[in-house]
């Protein structure tokens, strides 16, 4: 009986945590795609880490950050976790500032398919037919948009669901806390961050200045809109478990495609069209079995 009030807190944790992702994320983001992506990209860096440092020493996990920065395996993981990381926050940034967030949603669509096979791959993770049969749909949904339309090849939606699921296969495979690596990752991308942040403004092409408190404050939250629903879907998955989360997830990319189609009015083929029902039937099957594993 005690168990039912944790379940149903981490299904609305998971849920918050995807709908401000796929929700108010998108909003913000797109806001705030008047400045330069590139510069973006580095303000999200950077205030990401500071929120982390904030955080870290709020919850006093500094113990767990010095043990784990203590194994050389882990610094080389987060090395390479930090840079699938920042891969994945770039080109969903361009995606949004570029109206391309129907081709991001489909990233999100086929990224936990894609993990399913990485699972396979790199730790013999059990396929049974309904996931092979979601596998391949995927397989199809991309040569569809790959033969169709040669001019312009799904590279966003493509690099969206490798890198984070590359990203996801390298965390499940340390497996340390999950904000304080994020934490680790954020400190290797910062330097790299505030070099470009220097030379994108002693080139005068910057848009953040300390002249204008308005909009230093909405860059500030750069920070916050990347680490609030992270911590809210992680807290939700600890509670309600990974199978009800991974179905949970799909309002992410349901949203982004909700407000990429009807609000931005971005543009919808129909050979996008045909790749997504192969998507979503894909999508259907796979929470078909999650439903019946779990």
């Amino acid at each position: 009986m005690s168990m039912k009030p944790d379940f149903n807190k981490g299904l609305l944790l998971t849920s918050l945590g995807s709908f401000w992702w796929g929700f108010i994320g998108v909003i913000y983001f797109e806001y705030v795609s008047f400045i330069g992506h590139i510069e973006l990209v580095v303000h999200r860096c950077l205030w990401t880490a500071v929120m982390l440092i904030i955080t870290t020493s709020f919850f006093v996990k500094w113990k767990v950050f010095f043990k784990i920065v203590s194994n050389k395996k882990n610094l080389i993981a987060l090395f390479i976790s930090g840079f699938l990381i920042f891969i994945n926050w770039a080109v969903w940034i361009y995606a949004v500032a570029t109206n391309r967030i129907i081709d991001a949603s489909f990233g999100y669509f086929i990224m936990p398919i894609i993990s399913v096979l990485l699972g396979y791959i790199f730790f013999k993770e059990k396929l049974n037919k309904k996931r092979i049969f979601s596998i391949i749909l995927v397989f199809i949904s991309i040569l569809i948009l790959i033969f169709f339309n040669l001019k312009s090849l799904p590279w966003v939606g493509l690099i969206v669901a490798l890198s984070w699921a590359f990203y996801n296969l390298i965390r499940k495979k340390i497996n340390i806390d999950t904000d304080v690596g994020l934490l680790i990752e954020s400190l290797y991308i910062l330097p790299f961050a505030l070099i470009i942040f220097y030379l994108i403004s002693t080139n005068n092409f910057n848009d953040f200045t300390l002249s204008n408190p308005p909009m230093m404050l909405v860059i500030f939250l750069a920070g916050p809109m990347t680490i609030i629903p992270l911590f809210l879907y992680v807290k939700g998955v600890e509670k309600c478990g990974v199978g009800p989360s991974g179905m949970i997830f799909y309002i992410t990319p349901t949203l982004q495609f909700l407000l990429g189609y009807f609000y931005y009015d971005e543009p919808f083929s129909i050979t996008k069209l045909v790749s997504f029902i192969f998507i979503w039937i894909a999508v259907i099957i796979y929470l078909k079995d999650l439903y019946e594993t779990n």
